[in-house]
């Protein structure tokens, strides 16, 4: 309504300076109540002709925060898992209603458990068997923080229908697959099957968060496009001075005027931290003033990670809406009544008063962390020394694992069938299927698109030549033509369904063509005169029909507010269209650059077979021979221990009392005492048996020495000599 009285009352304006005009040339001037009345008229006209079309709009929820239900999803074609339970997982049912019976009975101030919700085909599932643990067959889908992006991109958020319960409905991850869409909890059922699947220990929790999580309101965020990686500076090596270099000038600037240049610089920093510290505390006012009155109360899910597998050193969060991880103690998680694996389910005993920072997330401990059932994988509750030395009666141990078996119950497989995601769905979420590009052109082709876009041409200009040297991010090129093609739409009337898009960007002009219908043999067409708004004085410009040209039949011209409206909205998308076009140019420097780092950081693939000129293959060979050789060594060290055999005869990892030390110590040095004896008696028995053969061998010779050949007794000396060297050793011996 304002813009119509500014327009009137600059018609009336122009009216009055043109009837002065004719008045200096003594042209014939319309009277003033003339003139009030036609712009009354005209007026009248007009406010008709808005009401007509206000009245004609038809106000409609978007389609992405119409609410998930049944009703929109097809159960026809579903397995017969989802439509019906097995006889286990009814015994699993009877055991969570007995268990919630028996939680309700102990904490009557707790809300009722999330345990057992209704899926698409309405039927109640257990919610630790709705996760189904998968590995995507994608190394892009491996780490938890690409698994969290892909979710929240691929899928649209629903809000709870009550933001103070749990949904009444928990559908299976293919079926929120296949619609794109899901609340909190399916996101996070989802997420969490994904990130078990690639070996991480996640869990999907039931708690409360901030209205800005449960809502996914990123508005008091960092944008993450405006945050640039930090660049390394390189430091220059100076090259060393040369012996006969020409010295430079000297430096004559005054050092008081660069301390003062600093001290200004400082000032004027100092002033803008201050100021912006004020704004941040005024901005922290205005939000403190406007109170969440269901803060504390309203319900999220979101997925917890354990330190230990995948190498994470640390527990955290990850909001499946936004795809962020956050520390266990952040403010916007502001309490935890349950949370569940597809092995377990845990309800948490600890009191949130200070949100969830000071949670333990130690599920082996049963004071902190009430389980479902007993077959679980986590650990016990960790025992001090003192504590663990009452506990090692096999006896108990073996009573008390005999009534746990007792009282077991393994968890049923998932009913959720396997969870598959396509090439195309994990390829990206905007639908182009190619880009070509030129050094003047670049062509996107789209597909899937909820806008209906198919194509997209962009001519661009010859760049800027500027005198610094920058990159191309910085001096993009100018484009001076973007053509976009569309497809048809079936929820508009053709001849107000745009076909083709033409923004000629130099000529500030917009062309138009819709598709034809099917009665008809041309197509509608409109073209229109992009003016700026203001002229060179900074006067408005008022929109006019020639800035409009149509061509379509007398019943459908539009009116003058009508083209008004079109245009505006047409310069908007212009702007839209034009910041696309430039990230997808900024992309593919990105893909450019990164293969040219690829190509010059190349590296040649060695087999694993091929082990003198595989590094790693021999290092991990190396390392392996070194292991072997050091246990060797400690085998031949722990053979070498004398005490080692008395050892033996006490139990295994007793600490020795004084009587038993001693003891030891007696009959180890008699063991040693007798073996040396025995030792003697043996190198005794030796020396005796060389002196006998020597002697005899001593008295042949003499008997027979007439008659023996020079080689007889060149043996005979031989063997002498041999004899006593072996009986001066075991002298030796025998004495030591």
């Amino acid at each position: 309504m304002e813009v119509l009285k500014e327009k009137v009352e600059e018609e009336e304006a122009a009216e009055r300076e043109e009837a002065a005009e004719r008045a200096e040339r003594g042209e014939k001037t319309k009277r003033p109540t003339e003139v009030r009345r036609e712009a009354t008229t005209m007026t009248q006209e007009m406010l008709r002709d808005l009401e007509r079309k206000l009245s004609e709009i038809e106000v409609s929820v978007p389609e992405k925060l119409l609410t998930f239900t049944k009703d929109t999803i097809d159960t026809s074609k579903l397995p017969l898992s989802y439509q019906s339970n097995t006889l286990k997982e009814e015994h699993l049912l009877q055991v969570a209603d007995n268990f919630s019976c028996q939680y309700s009975h102990l904490c009557p101030d707790r809300v009722p458990l999330f345990l057992h919700p209704l899926n698409e085909c309405e039927v109640p599932k257990f919610v630790s068997t709705t996760i189904r643990p998968t590995l995507m067959p994608y190394p892009e889908l491996y780490n938890w923080d690409t698994c969290a992006q892909f979710v929240s991109d691929f899928l649209s958020m629903v809000p709870l229908p009550d933001p103070l319960k749990p949904p009444l409905y928990l559908y299976s991850s293919t079926t929120v697959l296949k619609y794109q869409k899901g609340n909190c909890f399916d996101f996070s059922t989802l997420l969490c099957s994904m990130l078990i699947g690639a070996g991480y220990d996640a869990y999907c929790v039931n708690g409360y968060g901030s209205q800005d999580l449960c809502l996914m309101d990123l508005t008091r965020e960092v944008c993450p496009l405006t945050l640039k990686p930090k660049e390394t500076v390189k430091e220059e090596e100076k090259a060393p001075p040369k012996k006969y270099a020409i010295k430079p000038p000297r430096d004559l600037t005054s050092r008081f005027e660069q301390e003062q240049e600093v001290k200004r610089q400082e000032a004027i920093k100092a002033e803008e931290e201050n100021r912006r510290k004020q704004e941040e505390a005024r901005l922290l006012e205005q939000e403190n003033a406007k109170t969440d009155p269901l803060h504390g109360l309203r319900v999220h899910s979101w997925v917890l990670v354990l330190s230990g597998k995948r190498e994470v050193p640390e527990s955290f969060f990850i909001d499946a809406f936004t795809a962020h991880s956050y520390s266990t103690q952040d403010d916007h998680f502001l309490g935890i009544e349950s949370l569940w694996n597809h092995k377990n389910y845990w309800v948490n005993m600890q009191d949130c008063w200070n949100c969830c920072k000071e949670l333990v997330f130690d599920l082996g401990d049963p004071v902190r962390w009430e389980y479902l059932l007993l077959g679980t994988d986590k650990p016990f509750l960790s025992l001090t020394e003192e504590e663990d030395e009452g506990m090692n009666d096999d006896d108990d141990v073996e009573k008390l694992g005999k009534e746990d078996e007792d009282k077991s119950f393994d968890m049923p497989p998932s009913w959720v069938e396997q969870i598959e995601i396509s090439p195309e769905e994990t390829a990206r979420v905007d639908g182009l299927i190619k880009r070509e590009e030129t050094p003047k052109t670049m062509t996107e082709y789209y597909q899937g698109r909820p806008d209906f876009l198919s194509y997209r041409h962009v001519n661009f200009g010859p760049r800027m030549k500027k005198l610094a040297l920058n990159s191309a991010e910085s001096n993009p090129r100018p484009m001076v033509k973007i053509t976009e093609r569309f497809f048809r739409n079936p929820a508009k009337p053709a001849d107000e369904d745009v076909a083709e898009r033409v923004f000629l960007i130099a000529e500030e002009r917009i062309q138009l063509r819709y598709h034809c219908r099917s009665d008809h043999i041309t197509a509608n067409k409109r073209e229109f005169l992009r003016r700026m708004e203001v002229d060179s004085k900074g006067n408005k410009i008022i929109m006019t029909p020639d800035m409009c040209i149509s061509f379509e039949p007398m019943e459908h011209t539009k009116k003058l507010l009508y083209q008004y409206e079109a245009m505006m909205k047409l310069k908007n998308e212009e702007k839209l269209s034009r910041h696309q076009a430039w990230e997808s140019e900024l992309e593919v420097l990105e893909i450019l650059k990164l293969r040219e780092e690829e190509e010059e950081a190349h590296t040649l693939t060695i087999s694993i077979y091929d082990t003198k000129r595989n590094e790693k293959s021999k290092e991990y060979r190396e390392a392996m021979e070194r292991v072997l050789h050091e246990e060797h060594l400690r085998q031949v060290e722990a053979q070498l221990d004398y005490l080692a055999p008395f050892l033996a005869q006490l139990p295994p990892g007793e600490k020795l009392t004084r009587w038993q030390a001693v003891r030891l110590k007696d009959e180890c040095l008699n063991d040693f005492k007798q073996r040396l004896i025995d030792k003697a008696n043996l190198i005794q028995a030796r020396f005796e048996k060389e002196t006998q053969e020597l002697q005899k061998k001593q008295q042949w010779y003499q008997e027979n020495q007439v008659t023996l050949t020079p080689e007889d007794e060149d043996l005979y000396l031989s063997y002498c000599s041999q004899a006593m060297f072996r009986i001066r050793i075991l002298e030796q011996r025998l004495s030591r």
